[in-house]
């Protein structure tokens, strides 16, 4: 009898029998299993691959799942998934889809077949299964997505531009703020952005998020990601500000022999979406109002490397009591939103650190740091 087996058994019978044999006593146990009580249920649910996702774009979302069991050779006979909109889990209001008991065995790319998603909409989703053995799941923990920005006109915000000459390949990388008062509570709160070039974005001095080099690379005209994020915990009732920092990415930096492939100019797009507790919302976008100066990163390239020059860090620039009354007046220009797609690749991340084992100086006077293997 296997050990899991006797663990999960509901109800056991056992018998002893001593045998004495040549002066040594010998002891035998039977166990035997009458009633066994199998455990089946459904986890890991994603949905395009991601645990409840935000901002997503695609209409037909694909739902997946792994089934866990205490038996063995266990597969999935049916499922059935339901779907509901709400403010959040709990107070789910409207039932959205359901799909009734479907047999088949089918756990990966679920696509979803109700009525048509609207920008912004929070779908929550759960799902249960049945096996071959006849057993039925409980329903699974509720999982979520969020839809994101559906069309150009979601878009209220503008392009902006450092408007500064020296804003070229290889020149300093600008940086970009506002400051913006809310006079009540914060509910939730989500940010959308994008740039011409590559982004690292603030919110009263915190970093939004561990992403790195985003948006992504892809063909700009055809196809430029737009990030989306939950901001609420970092907004405040009373004065605030955003910023984010450009480089030139592989929207006009060195690739190769070639530069300013999609572009001159760096920009952002930058989108903020509040609801307050009492329901209203309103939103801080990327306008003429921003200002813009240079930042310490004399130059960034995938290939050629950054120059920092820390002399020139401006302390507490994305904070909302900065002077910025010396910043330029940032530009606009008229840009198209109907390129912007939700990501469809994951976001970059650091992943480890390494460190010098040693420091050489050669005997033309290079500092060469030796970290032990090669790195690019």
């Amino acid at each position: 009898m296997r050990s899991n087996n006797l663990r999960y058994a509901a109800k056991m019978q056992s018998s002893i029998k001593l045998y004495l044999k040549t002066g040594t006593l010998i002891v035998l146990l039977f166990f035997s299993v009458t009633t066994y009580a199998q455990t089946l249920s459904v986890k890991d649910l994603v949905c395009e691959y991601r645990t409840n996702p935000v901002g997503i774009d695609i209409l037909k979302p694909r739902l997946s799942w792994k089934l866990s069991s205490t038996a063995t050779a266990v597969m999935q006979s049916a499922y059935e998934i339901r779907v509901t909109i709400g403010e959040n889990a709990a107070g789910r209001n409207k039932a959205l889809w359901k799909t009734g008991k479907i047999a088949s065995d089918q756990s990966v790319n679920v696509e979803y077949n109700g009525p048509a998603l609207t920008s912004r909409e929070r779908c929550y989703w759960q799902v249960r299964v049945w096996d071959n053995k006849g057993n039925v799941s409980a329903w699974s923990d509720y999982n979520y997505w969020e839809m994101g920005l559906l069309h150009p006109q979601d878009w209220t915000a503008k392009w902006i531009i450092s408007n500064n000459p020296a804003d070229t390949v290889d020149g300093p990388n600008p940086i970009l703020r506002t400051s913006f008062l809310l006079n009540k509570p914060v509910k939730s709160a989500r940010l959308y952005i994008t740039a011409h070039g590559i982004f690292e974005a603030y919110l009263n001095g915190h970093r939004i998020s561990a992403d790195y080099f985003a948006p992504g690379w892809t063909s700009y005209n055809k196809r430029l990601q737009y990030e989306t994020y939950d901001v609420t915990s970092l907004l405040k009732t009373g004065k605030n500000a955003g910023g984010a920092s450009l480089g030139d990415g592989w929207y006009r930096g060195h690739l190769d022999k070639w530069k300013n492939i999609y572009g001159k100019d760096l920009a952002l797009l930058f989108q903020l979406e509040i609801t307050f507790t009492d329901g209203t919302k309103t939103a801080i976008g990327s306008d003429g109002k921003w200002k813009s100066a240079n930042g310490p990163v004399m130059s960034s390239s995938f290939y050629n490397g950054e120059i920092y020059d820390a002399r020139l860090e401006r302390t507490g620039w994305n904070l909302s009591d900065y002077d910025d009354s010396k910043w330029r007046s940032v530009g606009i220009i008229n840009e198209e939103y109907k390129n912007l797609v939700a990501p469809v690749i994951n976001e970059i991340r650091k992943h480890e650190v390494f460190h010098p084992l040693k420091v050489i100086i050669t005997p033309q006077k290079d500092t060469v740091i030796d970290f032990g293997q090669n790195l690019v």
